[in-house]
């Protein structure tokens, strides 16, 4: 009898539907899937038959959703924390949709401007990144090859975080090598509270054909995160750094305090990214005013792993009067997860 029970309960499992978001368009077609997000006017959609599509929302006659979303109506500003919440979303007449939480109303479609799934901000087994590669090859007056990686991942579980990036790169002309060079930084950080955490961190960089051949950094201090959901998110980290130098006419120590920010934001559905990562030293040293490392950066999703990738690296120094600044102009292919 048993056995017979828990048969039924499985068959009985395996026919009910798989819960699934469901939205009917203008032009009576229907469409299910999972909302992903709705930003920029249009409703990103992940479907079991033709992966993501992006719908207008305006070609959107009502929808339905059993999970929780996070809803911005016009006139609710910026902040995140004025947004309404929902358990749940059901449809309603044209052009109308029935928010449902503790209350149940009825809203016009057209005053969403904004809907995502909530993301705690502090979570177990979060764990993403990016890796950019950039091969150039020339064959002019003079034959170079040269290549270069990017990468970066962070994992979050409970209320610590993992950040780890890094650079790789390498020049060979006319069959010597003119540039070798590579970066590698990790970062520990403690959230106290829902924004604020506490940075510990280190860096090293070595470079075969520069003055400094090696940089060592270790640093602390803290950070707030103003928010990281769905659509991206945005750090400030201060820092007390204490950094050493090895150059070809000796070694070199002192101390820095430091400013870094971390900002990505999707565009256009998730198809775009604009990224900006950028740390500003101040040296205790009387030669150097300040030194400003920075980049900025599109990345366009050609689907769930692979991008394309455009950036633009601008580090820059100033000490005794005069400012020096290097600009580099990348373009390639990466993946991400």
């Amino acid at each position: 009898m048993l056995l017979r029970i828990l048969l039924l309960t499985a068959f009985v499992g395996l026919a009910l539907p798989v819960s699934a978001d469901t939205v009917w368009l203008n032009n009576g077609d229907r469409l299910s899937g999972d909302i992903l997000l709705l930003d920029g006017g249009k409703l990103a959609l992940k479907t079991r038959y033709a992966g993501q599509v992006l719908i207008d929302w305006k070609d959107i006659d009502t929808l339905r959703s059993d999970k929780p979303l996070l809803l911005r109506r016009q006139g609710q500003g910026v902040d995140s924390k004025r947004s309404e919440h929902s358990q749940q979303l059901a449809a309603a007449g044209k052009g109308m949709v029935r928010v449902i939480d503790a209350t149940s109303r009825t809203v016009p479609l057209a005053s969403i401007t904004r809907l995502v799934p909530p993301r705690p901000v502090l979570q177990d087994r979060l764990w993403e990144g990016n890796l950019d590669a950039k091969l150039d090859m020339e064959r002019n007056e003079d034959d170079s090859d040269e290549w270069k990686l990017k990468g970066n991942t962070r994992v979050e579980h409970g209320r610590w975080r993992h950040v780890l990036t890094g650079d790789l790169e390498h020049e060979i002309k006319n069959g010597s090598k003119v540039d070798d060079n590579w970066k590698l930084e990790y970062d520990l950080d403690r959230f106290l509270s829902e924004h604020w955490f506490w940075r510990v961190g280190g860096e090293q960089q070595e470079d075969q054909f520069e003055f400094v051949t090696r940089l060592q950094m270790i640093g602390s201090g803290p950070g707030y995160r103003f928010w990281d959901d769905e659509l991206g998110r945005f750090d400030l980290i201060g820092q007390f750094n204490r950094v050493h130098f090895d150059t070809t006419a000796g070694d070199l120590a002192f101390d820095t305090f430091s400013m870094e920010w971390d900002y990505k934001r999707l565009l256009w559905g998730t198809r775009l990214e604009f990224y900006s990562n950028a740390e500003l030293h101040i040296p205790e040293i009387a030669e150097v005013d300040y030194v400003l490392d920075s980049e900025f950066g599109l990345r366009y999703r050609l689907n769930s792993w692979a991008r394309l990738s455009l950036l633009y690296e601008l580090d820059q120094i100033r000490g005794l009067g005069r400012t020096s600044s290097e600009r580099h102009y990348l373009m390639g292919i990466g993946f991400g997860w």
